[in-house]
């Protein structure tokens, strides 16, 4: 079993002088569902090598059982420090694709022409594509083989707008994940906010907040039959 994690390689808050990144939890948390279940993981970016982790995600509020063993697993730590670029990664290679989230991507994945060809090429493949909280800005702009939104019909969710107002950068992003889905066609669905939601539709999962972020990672491993 070989799953394909994608990373932001994005760290500034648009124009506010913040940084921002991957949200630790949305990559510690499945990492170690997947590598637990004795998956096979490569960890890759736009840029390559070591990405950007938003801080925020490191105070100590954020940080959960998974980020603690995260940051202390000396293989996770030398996979994170060294991800490998998208050229020449190919869906023939993995059984399914996985976004975690941070503000990162709503700047880069969403526009990124390697990933949204990855994506595609795991869906012409019908293997499972699953990103949570602001990982499904990867999602925005791919397509299925016959040009609609790969999200048109399909049930999603993904950070709800009343979330990006609580942490007031709803102004701030280039794209509101709730409001594009609908845009698109996507059959929008949340949660509360911060509690723990994921939904799959076919081998499409989403997860709407980082307290998704396990939920999401076990609804990728039954569609793998784990």
């Amino acid at each position: 079993m070989r799953i394909l994690m994608i990373v932001t390689s994005h760290d500034k808050m648009g124009d506010t002088g913040h940084k921002t990144g991957i949200w630790l939890e949305e990559l510690a948390a499945p990492y170690f569902r997947f590598r637990d279940a004795g998956a096979e993981i490569t960890l890759a970016s736009p840029k390559g090598g070591e990405p950007p982790l938003d801080p925020n995600s490191q105070v100590p509020d954020a940080l959960t059982e998974a980020t603690k063993r995260f940051e202390g697993d000396e293989a996770a730590q030398k996979a994170f420090a060294n991800t490998v670029t998208l050229d020449g990664l190919n869906a023939d290679d993995f059984d399914a694709i996985f976004y975690p989230g941070g503000h990162g991507p709503l700047w880069d994945l969403a526009t990124d022409a390697k990933s949204i060809a990855l994506i595609e090429a795991f869906v012409a493949q019908d293997k499972p594509v699953a990103a949570v909280c602001h990982g499904p800005a990867a999602l925005v702009n791919a397509k299925t083989k016959d040009g609609k939104p790969l999200v048109a019909g399909k049930k999603v969710t993904g950070f709800t707008n009343d979330e990006e107002k609580a942490v007031g950068l709803e102004k701030v992003v280039p794209l509101l994940i709730e409001d594009e889905f609908k845009k698109q066609g996507g059959l929008y669905e949340r949660g509360d906010m911060w509690a723990s939601y994921a939904v799959v539709d076919g081998k499409l999962v989403t997860g709407q907040n980082p307290g998704s972020s396990d939920a999401t990672a076990d609804e990728v491993m039954k569609l793998l039959g784990k």
